[in-house]
């Protein structure tokens, strides 16, 4: 079974782009939280992501992983698939 992956971006947030576009290529599945100019939804991003108030914010199974560095470092080191197929 798949991890249960969320990840809050901006549209235009190249960062973003390249996180989904990682996650795409791996096959996963996962639920994408727009927040552009909604300060409600960044503000529910920020209180779940430590206070972080930048784009993307990446969620695997609740636990937080940070931005476009941490997941592209996570796959470098080889730790993403393990993540990602935890149930």
């Amino acid at each position: 079974m798949m991890a249960n992956v969320e990840i809050y971006t901006w549209s235009t947030c190249p960062f973003c782009i390249r996180a989904k576009a990682l996650l795409d290529r791996k096959g996963v599945t996962y639920t994408e939280y727009c927040i552009d100019d909604d300060e409600s939804a960044r503000a529910k991003m920020s209180q779940r992501a430590q206070g972080r108030r930048s784009v993307p914010q990446i969620f695997i199974n609740d636990q937080h992983i940070g931005g476009c560095d941490d997941i592209t470092a996570l796959n470098a080191q080889g730790k993403l698939d393990s993540l990602l197929q935890a149930s």
